[in-house]
């Protein structure tokens, strides 16, 4: 994988998990675009932030496990197995697979597909 791309993927997991939202939006194109297949939408950035915001607040021991990275044509792709632990204990594990267009050095769009059998807890938690 390009490095300059390795760099931004490792850096775009730190900031999730350590719930640095101002890293990722400088690790976002402004115009960025973050979908889902468990809603089939597209966020913007600030929609996106949000989202990650809840999770490095609501998840305990919030990591990501079994990286895999490999080129693609205009970024990477990414595989992991998302970890944590919801307030009451509940245990989480999502595994997924992010593909993530890059230009100019700026993450311009994700598609993720995340199990969505295993996100029914923190669906659960955030509805309560």
């Amino acid at each position: 994988m390009h490095s300059d791309h390795e760099d931004l993927a490792a850096g775009f997991v730190a900031a999730i998990t350590s719930g640095d939202t101002e890293a990722l939006r400088g690790l976002y194109a402004p115009d960025a675009r973050i979908w889902h297949n468990g809603d089939e939408t597209e966020q913007t950035v600030e929609d996106n932030l949000r989202t990650l915001r809840w999770l490095a607040r609501n998840l305990h021991d919030f990591r990501y496990e079994e990286i895999r990275r490999d080129p693609a044509a205009h970024g990477y792709v990414q595989r992991h197995v998302l970890r944590g632990r919801l307030p009451d204990g509940t245990a989480v594990r999502v595994p997924a697979c992010l593909f993530v267009t890059v230009d100019g050095g700026r993450i311009t769009r994700i598609e993720e597909y995340a199990d969505s059998r295993a996100t029914g807890a923190l669906l659960a938690h955030a509805a309560g």
